[in-house]
């Protein structure tokens, strides 16, 4: 298993579904674990977590810890568990603590500006 590699993403990152933006930041997180894609973690602080319900759904990561998954709510659809979060992070992974990350799909961008 490969490290996981935690930095300051720069430049200032948007995240958009349903024609919405919900959010935008200065401060996001780039995470790069082994071969994986890079992911984006932007502070809970610069989304706009109205558009966000918590879901049941709970996935668990040997690197990460347990991360718990936001369905997005947007006016024609809901987008079940499209954001993740890990609430208490493990050893190693701290600095993603109070981030959220979003699966880029159709309907889900992540971009830089």
């Amino acid at each position: 298993m490969s490290d996981i590699t935690i930095h300051r993403a720069e430049g200032t990152w948007v995240v958009r579904a349903g024609g919405a933006v919900l959010g935008e930041s200065r401060d996001a997180l780039e995470l790069s674990e082994g071969d994986l894609p890079m992911v984006i973690y932007f502070p809970r602080a610069d989304i706009a977590m109205a558009f966000l319900d918590q879901t049941g759904h709970t996935t668990h990561c040997p690197k990460k810890g347990d991360a718990t998954y936001f369905s997005i709510v947007t006016k024609s659809t809901t987008l079940e568990n499209a954001a993740w979060s890990y609430e208490n992070p493990i050893d190693g992974a701290e600095r993603i603590a109070g981030h959220i990350a979003f699966y880029t799909t159709d309907f889900v961008a992540v971009e830089r500006v």
